[in-house]
């Protein structure tokens, strides 16, 4: 008896949809093509994905918008991860921040170098081949030169002040592209259902800290929080951050998922379930002239008048 091959399931699979600007994957040699890495993410402490291009000069945040049962065609080939991908610039201050906030416990000046160390995640040193991280530490320490050498210790004053100031340029793009956010728009759509006038400050600045905390940890949101001088609300709704209100949000690419290659399922075709006893004896017996039993619970016709 022939008995029938099995289909190998593909595993290979080197596509992916993303969008992503044409500076990304221009580069002017070899050496600065972009390179997904996976590194520690500031806000859930766990591993993400990022990307690093321009050698090493650009961190980009890689972020997947997600539904269920989704796949696209790539060519002559069907590429089951659903997912779309996104790739954006990013602060490499966000990713650094919780190295030096841990160093800065001792009190006392280090290289940073020495600081921005990783066991699980040791790609986190070129974080400071990143041009906007040389320029950009005094943000968020304070710094100090001996001869040649230069010494950071964290700030948590500089920090609150760096992160008001990015809470301040999102109000100010909200405002300046007409999106309005608080009680009175539809989260889903972020269509306005009441009056400008009824969407204050405080909403505006609620809705920024919730976009930046995405990016930093728990109690440095509370700390940010307070330094905005909001106080905490109470209710469950509000204090949800605007993303987990989306049914479809973006979300940080999980960087434990290998999403290089197919998920490897089985595509054997199960054998169908055995029948028990008593339906193989009701199978044999001669249905002739039987009615369903849905027969017996449907309408009865209403006989034709005469």
């Amino acid at each position: 008896m022939a008995t029938k091959k099995k289909r190998a399931p593909n595993v290979q699979n080197d596509s992916w949809v993303v969008v992503a600007a044409d500076s990304v994957i221009d580069t002017k040699s070899p050496d600065e093509d972009p390179a997904f890495v996976r590194l520690r993410n500031p806000s859930t402490d766990a591993a993400s994905l990022y990307m690093l291009g321009s050698g090493d000069a650009q961190l980009y945040e890689v972020k997947a918008f997600d539904e269920d049962f989704h796949s696209w065609f790539v060519g002559q080939t069907v590429q089951r991860d659903g997912r779309l991908l996104f790739i954006t610039p990013m602060d490499p201050l966000y990713l650094i921040l919780p190295y030096l906030m841990k160093a800065g416990k001792e009190g006392k000046f280090q290289p940073v170098d020495q600081v921005v160390m990783d066991e699980e995640y040791p790609v986190c040193s070129r974080l400071l081949s990143c041009t906007r991280s040389s320029t950009s530490l005094h943000h968020i320490a304070e710094e100090k030169e001996v001869g040649s050498l230069r010494f950071h210790r964290y700030s948590e004053e500089k920090t609150m002040n760096w992160l008001k100031k990015k809470v301040e340029r999102i109000v100010i793009a909200l405002k300046k592209r007409n999106i309005y956010v608080g009680e009175g728009v539809k989260s889903t759509t972020y269509v306005r259902v009441k009056s400008e006038s009824d969407c204050c400050e405080e909403d505006y600045l609620r809705y920024a800290h919730g976009l930046i905390s995405e990016y930093i940890s728990e109690d440095l949101s509370k700390a940010l929080l307070k330094h905005l001088q909001l106080p905490e609300l109470t209710s469950p709704k509000e204090t949800e951050p605007p993303s987990k209100k989306r049914k479809l949000s973006d979300k940080p690419v999980e960087a434990g998922e290998d999403y290089t290659k197919f998920n490897s399922a089985d595509f054997t075709r199960k054998p169908p379930k055995k029948m028990t006893a008593a339906q193989k004896s009701l199978a044999k017996v001669d249905k002739t002239g039987m009615r369903p039993m849905s027969s017996f619970f449907s309408p009865k016709a209403k006989a034709e008048k005469k």
